[in-house]
């Protein structure tokens, strides 16, 4: 337990002091690690940088040389492919083999420390969406290809679904890649829009119609973007997420080898609904710590702050405020633990299945939450929560931020939705499973 007396709601329990059965040595370990580097290297500039709506490009190669994008993927990571790159370990301190979900959850935790999604999503986004389905659908081919510059940092990828008329609703996109007569490319057309670190992408991980309408007409293929024939970026100036580089993307006639398609013609749907999972559990875990870091900074200013010839603590209005969105985030937090040490003792398979669902949910509700306790804070700091500079600059910055929650990953009502459908269709699937007669086959 730190000597140091800590804020209420500053820090998770694990880290406040109280015990947890879900963090060995290794993880603690690695915490501190993180710390440290993130700490000095992100986090001490971070509210400048997104002042300034971009990171120099310094920061993301000290990240890359560490190897401290890496963690942003879903665990396990390419053990093999990043042994045969040198790389071993990370900080020194945790085996590439030993790294689990809840190396991955502290690790976005205290990316997120700043209360800013964007100088983190800056650097991880592109990595930690846009490299799994090449490493999970690509052929070795592929892999070679584009894996080891990638994985390295010396390109950069980015994931490029959404678009002007598809947006959670992914069945519907209509960007298209059509085969040359001769069968060796696909001439891609079509817009993308919102699309996360894709200014500064070499490449995309790309949802394309290949086929008719619906799901199975959809295809993904690598992408080549910045400077290559055909295609042109803009950024897209929004309300959070500053530095993130949101970007639109013009696909005009732009010509792609057949060997960058990702897996297989009409299964980009699936590479694209198991891709989902992994981002909107990582929006998760970020929006609780943006949660606690709202909180935190209204707990340490209601302690300060005087109003009626007491300070804001002693008013029981303050104190209920507090409580309510405390409860909350501690919920919040101990829901997110759970989920990722449930990912830890599931087999893949099993996981996408009976967490899909939940996925949605748990990320839906992390913008709830978030929601909830920005406005808490700003409510508390008053005025000065009003104002773009001054005490209350970082909560007036992190309730603008609250939409790049609640809409991206799939927008809240969708995500709800979608939670509720998958736990009712496991529920019926076991259901006709149970009925089945003993020794009859599967249909």
């Amino acid at each position: 337990m730190s000597s140091t007396p800590i804020v209420p709601f500053s820090e998770p329990p694990y880290l406040a002091g109280l015990p947890s059965p879900y963090y060995k040595p290794t993880h603690l370990r690695w915490q501190k690690a993180c710390r440290e580097f993130i700490s000095k290297n992100l986090l001490e500039n971070a509210l400048e940088w997104d002042t300034q709506e971009s990171l120099p490009e310094h920061v993301f190669e000290t990240f890359a040389k560490a190897g401290m994008l890496l963690p942003s993927l879903p665990a396990p990571l390419p053990v093999e492919w990043l042994k045969r790159l040198g790389i071993h370990e990370l900080l020194g301190c945790v085996k590439v083999e030993d790294f689990d979900y809840i190396h991955t959850l502290i690790y976005n935790d205290e990316m997120a420390r700043s209360g800013l999604a964007g100088p983190s999503g800056s650097l991880t986004t592109g990595i930690s969406f846009g490299v799994p389905p090449i490493v999970k659908y690509g052929n070795k081919q592929l892999q070679e290809r584009f894996l080891p510059e990638l994985l390295t940092g010396k390109k950069r990828t980015c994931i490029a679904i959404t678009e002007p008329g598809a947006g959670s609703d992914v069945a519907n996109i209509s960007t298209t890649a059509t085969k040359t007569p001769d069968g060796k490319h696909y001439i891609v057309n079509g817009t993308k829009k919102w699309i996360t670190n894709g200014i500064w992408a070499d490449y995309s991980s790309m949802a394309v119609r290949t086929g008719g309408p619906g799901p199975t007409g959809l295809s993904m293929l690598v992408v080549p973007l910045k400077g290559y024939p055909g295609v042109n970026m803009r950024r897209i100036k929004v309300g959070g997420q500053v530095s993130a580089g949101t970007t639109f993307i013009e696909l005009d006639d732009v010509k792609v080898p057949v060997e960058n398609l990702i897996g297989e013609e009409g299964m980009g749907m699936r590479y694209i609904m198991t891709n989902f999972n992994h981002e909107r559990l990582t929006i998760a875990i970020g929006a609780t710590r943006t949660s606690r870091v709202a909180l935190a900074a209204a707990m340490e200013y209601i302690l300060k702050r005087e109003a009626f010839g007491k300070p804001l603590v002693e008013q029981p209005v303050v104190r209920h405020r507090l409580a309510k969105c405390g409860a909350m985030v501690e919920s919040q937090w101990a829901w997110v633990e759970q989920f990722v040490y449930q990912m830890t003792q599931l087999p893949k398979e099993t996981a996408d299945i009976e967490l899909g669902g939940l996925t949605a949910m748990v990320k839906a509700q992390s913008g709830i939450v978030l929601n909830e306790c920005a406005q808490c804070a700003v409510l508390l700091f008053g005025g000065n929560g009003y104002t773009k500079s001054g005490q209350g600059e970082l909560v007036e910055r992190i309730y603008r931020e609250v939409n790049g929650v609640r809409i991206p990953g799939g927008s809240e009502d969708v995500m709800l939705d979608l939670g509720i459908r998958q736990l009712v269709k496991n529920f019926k699937n076991k259901t006709k499973a149970m009925e089945r007669p003993k020794g009859s086959s599967k249909l």
